[in-house]
């Protein structure tokens, strides 16, 4: 069993968030420890309300956690500005552990989570110390600075040219029944990951589910490939164990169990 270390906001309902983070790392035998990043006020309908952790009780929970438990690896999420991004990346330039990323800027009912110069402060400073940032395709769009209409394979190439990392570019927002992710590698290596699209009202977290996933998977020791397919599996299982679920109105979690 290893432990990892989630780095993300709280979701009311449990859904996304730190919450699915935990129970992704449990699902898949491990261990989680949880630093919560923000506090949201939301529910399977959307992000009523956003605070930001203060940044004495970020820097506090991060030393509590680091200065006692030994993590094999790290799930960063929602980073609500640039201070937090400020105090995150000093914790983990400390760290020889893989490092996951999901740049959560939008909420799926569309808040913004992330404030525009957090954006480009982890652009410079945290992404080249992560070993997978995991963006949606709007997110790829923003942080590649391309313009609308730039096709995934321009995006993921200028993004690893940019930080150096790998980038996993999530296909979910794309059209058509065959769901479409590409991980580009900074030795130039492409994997594509194609499954049938699981019909289902409830796909919320699947973001969350897939960079923990990755993260766990990781500090396994698998490669990158590897950990990425896994993951893919673990949401393909998720989405589908969840489509019967009818918890709240809008849209539901996944189930992993």
């Amino acid at each position: 069993m290893k432990t990892i270390l989630t780095i993300a906001g709280s979701d009311t309902s449990a859904g996304a968030g730190i919450q699915q983070d935990l129970k992704t790392i449990t699902a898949l035998g491990h261990y989680a420890v949880t630093v919560p990043t923000a506090l949201t006020a939301q529910n399977t309908v959307g992000v009523q309300r956003v605070m930001a952790v203060p940044d004495n009780m970020l820097r506090a929970q991060l030393d509590s956690v680091l200065s006692d438990i030994s993590v094999a690896a790290v799930k960063i999420g929602m980073i609500p500005n640039a201070q937090s991004a400020r105090i995150i990346t000093a914790a983990v330039s400390q760290l020889s552990v893989p490092v996951v990323c999901d740049p959560v800027m939008l909420s799926t009912s569309g808040t913004q989570l992330m404030a525009d110069e957090c954006i480009d402060y982890i652009m410079q400073t945290l992404f080249p110390l992560c070993t997978l940032i995991t963006p949606n395709l709007p997110e790829a769009l923003r942080l590649s600075g391309l313009p609308a209409g730039s096709d995934a394979e321009a995006m993921g190439r200028r993004l690893v040219s940019m930080c150096g990392t790998a980038f996993l570019l999530k296909g979910g927002h794309a059209e058509g029944r065959l769901m479409r992710d590409i991980l580009y590698c900074p030795d130039g290596e492409r994997h594509e990951y194609c499954s049938p699209r699981i019909d289902s009202p409830n796909l919320h977290g699947t973001g969350c589910t897939l960079s923990s996933a990755v993260a766990a998977l990781l500090a396994e020791g698998r490669s990158l490939p590897e950990a990425v397919a896994g993951a893919k599996a673990l949401i393909d299982k998720g989405i589908a164990g969840g489509r019967a679920l009818r918890i709240g109105r809008g849209n539901g979690p996944l189930w992993l169990f």
